[in-house]
């Protein structure tokens, strides 16, 4: 006669009794079809993390595979939406019954999209880090989606500062002069004379989390980086030839920038979006002039919201 597996998380209890947090697993890698709002559902590869609390004190552990199991039929059988996102919440807690009641989910991946170049027609590949994340504690089910968003900053107290000395270099230039030809200035203006100095600009990075409104039933990802790249004006490129190169510093030039006036433009867009309950954000500026960052933070600021 076989003898039977042992169980132990069922057989056995606590040896030193108390109740857990949060006990599951993370970093499993799982291919995923990802809903977007407005778009054909996409394959990603996500990693994701896969919590219940345990609730039971004298309960020695909960049952990961079922955890495993719920999200690899996710993977095989479905897209992700907000709809799958909640029942696959749902199903941790009702497999682990009279051991949570708690349960939490969170999805890491790149999003590939194809972005055009600002002039001509080259077009090419950006990714973008995402995070959605789903919890249901004290019955109350949370969703919330986070991206981080690359741009350029360039600074305006340097662009100040290069103009003052490509002026002193004019004065120099052309001292004692009583009528200067346009054609003569134009052609110091294209030589490095003319052009003493530039500003400093450095690649930023958006981080942007967002609360979904309960309506939501597919991820407006999309939209939200959009509409983040549309207040700071100046994302980075993909694929650019000379035009888009030269539109791309024109749009730094006219769209100079300190980490506040990012948040502040940030702030300003967000706070037009109903499809998003809060949001918190955070700007870095990786700076070229300095082996620091600067950084500015800010939320919406609703009350029981998100804090800076």
């Amino acid at each position: 006669m076989p003898i039977a597996m042992p169980d132990v998380a069922n057989q056995s209890c606590a040896t030193t009794e108390g109740t857990l947090d949060w006990v599951g697993m993370s970093h499993i890698e799982v291919p995923l079809m990802l809903a977007l709002h407005g778009e054909a559902p996409r394959q990603v590869s996500a990693k994701v993390e896969a919590f219940v609390n345990l609730a039971d004190p004298k309960a020695k552990g909960i049952h990961m595979s079922r955890l495993y199991l719920a999200l690899d039929e996710l993977s095989r059988e479905s897209s992700l939406s907000h709809a799958t996102l909640c029942n696959l919440l749902d199903t941790f807690i009702t497999t682990h019954e009279d051991l949570s009641d708690q349960a939490f989910v969170k999805f890491d991946f790149d999003l590939h999209l194809r972005r055009k170049a600002l002039i001509t027609e080259k077009q090419g590949w950006k990714a973008y880090p995402v995070t959605i994340t789903g919890q249901v504690v004290e019955k109350q089910l949370q969703v919330e989606l986070k991206v981080n968003v690359p741009y350029s900053s360039t600074c305006p107290c340097s662009a100040a500062l290069a103009r003052q000395l490509i002026q002193e270099a004019f004065v120099t230039r052309f001292a004692g002069q009583q009528q200067i030809s346009s054609e003569l200035v134009v052609d110091w203006l294209g030589t490095t004379q003319g052009i003493v100095a530039t500003p400093h600009s450095q690649r930023s990075v958006a981080e942007v989390k967002v609360k979904l409104q309960h309506n939501v039933t597919e991820f407006p990802i999309v939209a939200l980086i959009d509409a983040i790249e549309d207040a700071l004006k100046t994302p980075v490129q993909a694929a650019v030839k000379r035009a888009d190169e030269q539109e791309f510093a024109r749009l730094n030039g006219q769209n100079l920038m300190f980490c506040e006036d990012a948040a502040r433009r940030l702030k300003h867009a967000l706070n037009g979006l109903t499809e998003f309950e809060d949001f918190w954000l955070r700007v870095n500026h990786y700076e070229s002039l300095h082996a620091h960052d600067a950084v500015a933070v800010t939320v919406k600021g609703l009350q029981g919201g998100y804090r800076a």
